[in-house]
């Protein structure tokens, strides 16, 4: 049977890891758009991750004419009223340790009880055909007062996972696509995948 060819909307190598691992076993095969030679990016103008994913997927669907698969996912803090949310990887400009020490500043005398945060991730999947499909997920944690670990990306090193008595960061590469928002909303696309 014949890999079916995804071109995946993201730039990000390391995202690209985690989807790969988190659709093994699937006939499919990840390409990224700069592989096709789409290298502009979509611009998120979308209110919701939905529709952030989606108009990412629908552009790349469209542009390759391959199914497309986008996720948006952000991480939300109850102290800051769910922020940074759909800003998170615009949280502020820099790299991913800016933007996590930002956050810790933002939190600096917020006590433990109110540090509460989740990851979430909304995945949508566009077939040329036009059919749309999407799925979500969610990691409950809690954002420490300084980073630890040197996994993952992003928010990783401060999220705290209260269950597993780690960050995110220290999590095993195995572990973290287990349990993080990014897999649980791709153990429900898989099902969408293997349906299809």
């Amino acid at each position: 049977m014949k890999p079916l060819r995804l071109v995946l909307a993201t730039h990000n190598h390391g995202k690209r890891r985690e989807w790969q691992a988190l659709l093994e076993g699937l006939p499919v095969t990840l390409v990224l758009p700069d592989e096709l030679g789409l290298s502009e990016l979509v611009e998120e103008t979308g209110r919701t991750y939905l529709e952030n994913a989606l108009l990412k997927a629908r552009t790349l669907a469209a542009a390759s004419g391959l199914p497309a698969l986008a996720d948006d996912s952000g991480l939300e803090v109850e102290a800051l009223e769910g922020a940074p949310g759909l800003h998170s990887a615009r949280y502020i400009l820099g790299g991913d340790e800016v933007r996590y020490r930002a956050l810790l500043r933002a939190l600096e005398g917020v006590p433990p009880e109110r540090r509460g945060a989740r990851f979430r991730c909304v995945a949508a999947l566009v077939l040329p055909d036009g059919r749309e499909f999407h799925t979500e997920g969610v990691c409950e944690g809690v954002i420490q007062t300084a980073p630890s670990g040197e996994g993952g990306f992003g928010y990783d090193p401060v999220f705290f996972l209260p269950e597993q008595g780690c960050t995110m960061a220290e999590l095993s590469f195995e572990a973290k696509n287990r349990i993080s928002h990014r897999a649980r909303a791709a153990q429900a696309m898989r099902r969408v995948l293997e349906q299809l």
